[in-house]
């Protein structure tokens, strides 16, 4: 990542706000490094370096400062709290389908993002409206609709393919949905 110094020193002597997390501050004397927002008294400009990222801070042996705390600048992890949680939860949901099929468990799903159930539940109603099981349901209807739509699978192949365990589950939850069958939504868009 390319670093315009003038631009980071105009930013980082103004303290300007936007520019937080976007870069660092490595303070040779001391060995530590600071967010551009960082309010201690400035360090001369010798002994300051601008650096993309505070891995590359740490990288290059600098430690992290106590009072502006660079692990919570914007843009990391840290900043966006709770919803990193949810987030690796959606991410297992979406792309491996942890609450499909057989022995798939919001428990076992809280387990492997670091939480319990019950807080996972809490956090996936705060920022997404759903539990984790509402969640999952919608994907499924979702893949389903698109295997659907695109492609000439047969019924169990879409219901196995979207995550159902069983062709009754697809046909009863996408009919609660759609207020249709699967089959007659296909012949209608054909």
């Amino acid at each position: 990542m390319f670093l315009d110094a003038k631009v980071c020193e105009t930013a980082w002597r103004a303290r300007d706000p936007s520019y937080d997390g976007r870069f660092f501050i490595g303070v040779m004397s001391t060995g530590v490094y600071c967010r551009c927002v960082c309010p201690v008294r400035l360090p001369l400009r010798r002994n300051v370096v601008f650096l993309p990222s505070a891995a590359a801070a740490e990288a290059a042996g600098f430690r992290p400062c106590l009072r502006c705390r660079p692990e919570v600048a914007p843009l990391s992890p840290a900043w966006k709290g709770t919803l990193v949680t949810v987030e690796r939860a959606i991410r297992l949901i979406v792309d491996e389908g942890a609450l499909d099929g057989d022995g798939a468990t919001v428990e076992r799903l809280a387990n492997r993002v670091g939480v319990g159930a019950r807080h996972l539940s809490r956090l996936f109603v705060q920022h997404v409206g759903a539990t984790p099981s509402q969640f999952a349901r919608t994907e499924r209807i979702q893949r389903a609709k698109r295997l659907l739509d695109k492609t000439d699978m047969t019924m169990i192949e879409i219901a196995m393919q979207a995550g159902f365990g069983s062709v009754r589950r697809f046909n009863s939850t996408f009919t609660e949905l759609y207020k249709r069958s699967p089959s007659s939504m296909r012949r209608s868009n054909r």
